[in-house]
């Protein structure tokens, strides 16, 4: 069967456009994916562009179909995800904590399937070398570690991200939420919840909101 080349390039052309409207409308996340929805999502669209645009029993009209219905799909549970934590932490799996206070938590390593050699493999790849020197690391989703030491010097995560407070980072410190309130209150904010980055360095807090204060 002879293959039209017009039908292909207008079949290429819309997975192009459809590849890059996804990826400027979801976020630039599945580049490099961090989630199993990004990786999903790339290998979906990825088979249906290399799958059907060599088909020519498939017309230019039911492959744009094919692409507005995943991208439909895709968007539906991407607002899903963000607006419901049931459905987010069943696509998106939820972070294990492998170390607290020091201690190894053996029973979440092996449901994380992660060894002890991988562990300490990980740990001193960022210069731990004892899990002692460990306040808290968690396994994230995407396979990766975040460690948290106990080093209130060395604090290198914030103490507010996304509105959410950091617990781990308030213990090294030794302050508790109230305390918070009132610096972010001081700071011309209502609640946490209005701050999208607070930092702790050198024993000073800066805050970056969600709106500009007037």
């Amino acid at each position: 069967m002879q293959l039209d080349y017009t039908q292909l390039f207008i079949k290429f052309a819309l997975g192009m456009l459809t590849l890059v409207f996804q990826i400027n409308l979801f976020g630039k996340s599945n580049l490099a994916p961090t989630t199993a929805m990004d990786q999903l999502q790339n290998y979906v669209l990825g088979g249906i562009i290399g799958g059907l645009i060599y088909n020519s029993s498939i017309s230019v009209l039911q492959f744009l179909l094919v692409l507005i219905i995943w991208t439909l799909v895709v968007f539906i549970l991407k607002f899903a995800r963000e607006h419901n934590a049931w459905v987010r932490d069943l696509i998106n799996g939820k972070p294990v904590q492998v170390i607290k206070n020091g201690e190894v938590l053996v029973g979440n390593c092996m449901k994380a399937g992660i060894s002890a050699n991988e562990l300490m493999f990980r740990l001193r790849s960022r210069g731990i070398y004892s899990v002692k020197k460990v306040k808290n690391c968690i396994f994230e989703q995407n396979g990766q570690l975040t460690v948290i030491e106990n080093d209130e010097a060395n604090i290198r995560f914030p103490i507010i991200s996304d509105g959410q407070i950091n617990q781990d980072v308030l213990e090294l410190i030794h302050k508790d939420e109230t305390w918070l309130e009132q610096e972010v209150n001081a700071a011309g904010y209502n609640s946490v919840s209005d701050i999208f980055l607070g930092e702790y360095n050198q024993g000073k807090l800066s805050f970056t909101g969600y709106q500009i204060k007037k």
